[in-house]
């Protein structure tokens, strides 16, 4: 081979190509592996390691890959690309290409040095394509000029057959005539074309002028040395470098061009190839036009093309060089830009007789000639359609503004009758909403006399409540006013025995000084003032003396005597604390007397109470005459008030030097009742419940009120309705919403410590009291659950028993359709027709595939392969055509989930054994032997129907080919129900599509009389379709964008070579939905 040692194969070229040892002068020997050389030190590796990488020039992804080796495979191979060192630089190729075109030897030995070349050739081929990058710019370099040394070599092999070929269209067959015989006779030749090609000859082979020459460029013209050129210059043009450099070269272009000539039909297919894959490089078509022309001068064309038109017409054995062929004149014809200059190549091969030649070839068996020739028809411009096309347009958009007038009308008419609608409506709703106003208020004046009469009711209530009041009171003035005497009475006695004495000090408060009996004591006590609603202040009569058994305390009260005095206080609440045994004395030397307990009515003593915590005193709250709305103010707490002027502040001397009475005339809030007297509120606060604590969670007492609330049930009847199962007196609702409160393991403790505690439920809210009461019902959970699927049994099986019976009817009428089975059957046989010569034979057909029906077009475009079975059914199997009528009920079983229908048939199952175990446990129960009774037989045949339809599906999925774990009813319901849409439209084509063809028919055989005239457009206009002209128009479009092109990067024309092979070219203005270069793989952001 020249570049490599052994025959082992290696990953050497940017597209993963291996490197073998290729047949040469001398038998290859198998390189021995030496023993193993020891892996060097870790930096070392990595550095040889990045040479080899570098040498490789692979894509990044492959080196991503190789950099992740561990050191023992990179060490591998390090040793490996170090074997197959490259032996041959470019320049030994390149000595030996110039000593073959050395004119002098003798002939013997020239022809041994034609079977060295084309070994050489074969050499540097796989040396410029395996090798690394490096290689071949060395080998393109300035100071070896490889290129033009190929080019050369290309001129010197092929100038023997183009000056043959010319001879033999000049009707000259002299084989050993030079270049300088054909000067000669070119001057007396008559045929220009004859000259040019001497002139060009002339031109491009000044060097080979003898007789010798072109008897060694025939010799070597014979071998594979020009097909081995191409393929060397194909390896070069991979590279962006390479390509380039062939790009700019004067010559280079032309004389690949020129190997058409070569008598090897693969060397020709092979020069298509690449200058097919040139057209699709950008700047590439305009060259390949360039290198024609001058194939044109140095043929001696009458016109460009006229060659290749007849290799292609006469190489018609060789299918590889017709497929190259037709790539590439559709590519060079359908991917230039300009719309107009791909009209002109398209015509200059039709003037070569290209259609004419198609129209033959259509009977051609190869697949891959067919395809390449219906790439170039779907390219095709057909300028006479396109110009009826517009003339189409035009009358499609004339029509269209006639439209719009009418629509215009039609709109303005619209807008008319919903004027008109509106105004109706208008009043309808003034008249609905005057009657309202009627309504509201009469509702609103039975409001007033309901309450009214509940007013007074109210006022005769509260006169007998007042009466009663009067009565009371005047009950506690008698006992008062006998008890003040009788208190009198005792002080005076006291006065009298000189154990007390009575003063009045200056304030005018009455003070009682204890006569000591040792020492003396002065006893001073301030009574509190004693105020009633009814009479005023009275002086003091006598001063009594605290009653013996109270306890004493420290201190001094002050006692005023008010007349008439009030109600007896209430019992004084017992003392925290033990009193303790002896009272402390005073500074005086006496002893303190504690005062009586405070009445209501009695203010509490000067100062009142401090809190012992923040040294605050406690306020007492404020009874008010009438309700008052809130001060939002934000308060501070007792602990936050020390040390500020808060706690220096005293609002209860302030409340007490006001008159507060104004403020609550001018401040209450409204409907209000007059105010009850004080007596009757301090009553009511001494009455007054104090607040209820609650033993469930704040959020689940509020929902669970906001529940009973709905019910509007007493507990006791909620809690009876569930043990007796009474359906009519608990709703479903109601039931479900109960089923959330069923107490928790937690409730259920806390209610029973809290009886265990001996506490009343009294203390507890209502919410409270039901959740008790409700959690005392024996398997409250089981009651609840069978109400619930008692109640809902009915409504389940309403909904579920249609769906099973939509699925039955629906399976066994698909599945004993004999009308559909032999449609399946035509489609079949049309498929099998389609494929079995590519595909092979096919034995059935997954359903989905009546969906591509629809995709299958004919040629023209114009109809599908379900239009074509359509029209088939109508003329040969009309008894077909109402198949759909054996069909029932798909809508409504596509719309039917199975294995949802099939888990509620077992949910009911399952409530039906729960409620067997209640009643089995309640078996005097005579609602649940009552529903048993009267559903066990019902939920029985439900659940066979369940089974039944189950069944019967999948026996209908698996007789259709599909497999019903896999194809819901969801999925197989609506293949049917579309394919029966799709036919019915396509019958309403085909029979519109005939009136059109009869229509047009009747226009070319005879012209229409002057009377049927203007009907003609009218019949015609509601037959035509909805918006072809916008069709049209997309296509017009479609047809002026610009193809997409390559750039010239590494590796683009390998990879438009081998996607042209495996796609063919489509133009972004063809008709085809396939377009070559659309995917991420072949677009111009692609990497390289």
């Amino acid at each position: 081979m020249g570049n490599a040692a052994g025959s082992m194969e290696f990953p050497m070229g940017k597209e993963g190509k291996t490197v073998s040892f290729p047949p040469g002068s001398e038998t290859p020997q198998k390189q021995e592996v030496g023993p193993k050389i020891p892996m060097p030190a870790e930096e070392e590796l990595d550095e040889r390691f990045n040479v080899v990488l570098n040498s490789m020039n692979l894509p990044p992804d492959k080196v991503k890959i190789l950099c992740q080796y561990d050191n023992e495979k990179k060490w591998e191979l390090v040793c490996d690309q170090e074997r197959f060192q490259v032996k041959n630089p470019p320049s030994a190729y390149l000595l030996k290409l110039r000593s073959y075109l050395d004119q002098g030897g003798v002939s013997r030995k020239f022809k041994r040095r034609v079977q060295e070349s084309t070994q050489v050739l074969r050499e540097l081929e796989i040396s410029l394509r395996t090798n690394h990058i490096g290689w071949a710019q060395e080998f393109l370099s300035e100071e070896n000029r490889g290129l033009d040394f190929l080019v050369d070599y290309m001129s010197f092999a092929q100038c023997a057959v183009t000056y043959d070929m010319d001879s033999l269209d000049n009707g000259t067959a002299t084989p050993d005539k030079s270049v300088e015989d054909l000067t000669r006779s070119a001057g007396n030749s008559p045929i220009h074309s004859a000259s040019r090609a001497a002139r060009s000859l002339t031109v491009r082979f000044n060097a080979l002028h003898s007789r010798k020459a072109m008897r060694n460029s025939r010799l070597v013209s014979q071998k594979d040395d020009v097909h081995l050129c191409i393929m060397c210059l194909r390896a070069i043009m991979n590279y962006q470098s390479g390509f380039n450099l062939v790009m700019t070269h004067p010559g280079c272009v032309n004389e690949i061009t020129l190997s058409l000539n070569n008598r090897n039909p693969r060397t020709k297919a092979l020069v298509l190839e690449l200058l097919a894959a040139v057209c699709l490089v950008r700047g590439g078509h305009d060259i390949i036009l360039s290198a024609f022309d001058n194939f044109k001068e140095v043929c001696g064309e009458r016109s460009r093309f006229e060659k290749l038109m007849e290799y292609f017409s006469n190489e018609d054995s060789n299918i590889d060089f017709m497929v190259a062929c037709m790539q590439f004149i559709n590519i060079v014809v359908h991917s230039v830009e300009n719309m107009n200059f791909r009209v002109h190549l398209q015509y200059e091969f039709s003037h070569h007789g290209l259609d004419d030649y198609l129209q033959r070839l259509k009977f051609t068996e190869s697949d891959r000639l067919l395809v390449q020739i219906q790439a170039y028809l779907d390219n095709v411009f057909d300028v006479g359609a396109l110009l009826e096309d517009a003339e189409t347009k035009n009358a499609l958009l004339e029509h269209m503004e006639e439209l719009q007038d009418h629509n215009a009308q039609i709109s303005s008419r619209l807008q008319e009758s919903e004027r008109e609608a509106l105004e109706t409506v208008s009043e309808l709703e003034k008249h609905l909403i005057q009657t309202t106003k009627e309504v509201e208020l009469l509702k609103e004046s039975l409001r007033e006399s309901c309450a009214q009469v509940t007013i007074l009711q109210q006022r005769e209530i509260e006169r007998e409540i007042e009466r009663e009041r009067e009565r009371e009171r005047q009950r506690d003035r008698d006992r008062s006013a006998q008890a003040l005497a009788e208190l009198e009475e005792k002080v005076q006695g006291l006065v009298d025995q000189q154990l007390i004495r009575m003063e009045r000090s200056s304030s005018g408060h009455l003070d009682l000084h204890v006569v000591p009996f040792i020492l003396p004591v002065s006893i001073h006590a301030e009574t509190e003032q004693i105020t009633t609603v009814d009479g005023p202040v009275a002086p003091p009569t006598s001063v009594v003396p605290p009653p013996p058994p109270a306890p004493p305390l420290p201190g001094a009260t002050e006692v005023t005597a008010q007349a008439p005095p009030p109600p007896p206080p209430p019992p004084p609440p017992p003392c925290p604390t033990a009193p303790p045994p002896l009272p402390s004395p005073l500074p005086g030397g006496g002893i303190a007397l504690p005062p009586p307990p405070p009445s209501i009515g009695m203010a509490p003593p000067f100062g009142g109470m401090h809190d012992g915590q923040t040294g605050n005193r406690n306020k007492k709250p404020i009874q008010t005459k009438y309700r008052l709305p809130s001060f939002n103010w934000q308060a501070l707490k007792p602990n936050q008030v020390a040390g500020t002027i808060f706690n220096e502040l005293d609002d209860e001397n302030v409340l007490g030097e006001l008159n507060m009475d104004a403020f609550e005339e001018q401040f209450k809030t409204k409907a209000q009742t007059a105010p009850a007297d004080v007596g009757t509120l301090r009553a009511k606060v001494a009455q007054k419940i104090p607040s209820k604590v609650s033993l469930l969670e704040s959020n689940r007492a509020k929902n669970l009120a906001i529940t009973l609330r709905k019910g509007g049930m007493a507990t006791s009847d909620i809690c009876t309705a569930i043990e007796t199962y009474n359906q009519e007196a608990l709703s479903l609702d109601f039931l479900e919403l109960l089923e959330r409160f069923i107490p928790s393991e937690y409730e259920v403790k806390l209610i029973q410590n809290y009886e265990r505690d001996g506490r009343p439920l009294d203390e507890l809210p209502k919410e409270d009291h039901f959740m008790v009461r409700f959690g005392k019902i024996p398997r409250l959970a089981q009651r609840i659950s069978t109400l619930t699927f008692m109640g809902n049994f009915p409504e389940s099986i309403q909904l579920i028993q249609p769906q099973l019976n939509a699925i039955i009817a629906a399976s066994m009428s698909i599945k004993s359709s004999t009308k559909l089975k032999k449609i399946l059957e035509i489609i079949l046989a049309f498929g099998n027709y389609m494929n079995s010569s590519k595909r092979g034979a096919a034995y059935g057909f997954r359903l989905q595939s009546l969906d591509l029906l629809l995709d299958t077009k004919s040629t023209d475009r114009k109809q599908t392969l379900l239009h074509f079975i359509v029209s088939i059914i109508q003329e040969k199997y009309p008894e077909l055509q109402a198949f759909h009528s054996e069909l029932h009920f798909m809508n409504k079983a596509a719309l039917v989930s199975l294995d949802s229908i099939l888990q509620d048939v077992c949910a009911l199952e399952r409530g039906m054994e729960v409620t067997r175990k209640e009643f089995a446990v309640q078996e005097d129960n005579p609602v649940l032997q009552d529903f048993l009774t009267s559903n066990n037989d019902l939920l029985d045949s439900v659940v066979e129907d369940g089974k039944t339809a189950q069944d019967v599906y999948e026996s209908t999925v698996k007789y259709f080919g599909e497999n019903p774990k896999t194809t819901p009813p969801s999925m197989f319901f609506p293949i049917f129900v579309r394919f029966i849409k799709a036919y019915k439209q396509a019958e309403q084509e085909n029979e519109q599509r005939k009136k059109q063809d009869v229509l047009s028919r009747e226009g070319r055989t005879g012209p229409p009389s002057t009377s049927a005239k203007p009907e003609i457009p009218q019949k015609q206009v509601p037959m035509m379709p909805k918006l072809p002209q916008m069709d049209l128009i997309a296509e017009l479009k479609r047809r002026q964008v610009i193809p997409l092109v390559r750039e010239g990067k590494d590796g683009a024309i390998e990879d438009i070579i081998t996607a042209l092979k495996a796609v063919p070219f489509t133009a972004r203005s063809g008709k085809r939905s396939s377009r070559l270069f659309c995917d991420s793989g072949f677009s111009d952001e692609s990497p390289t």
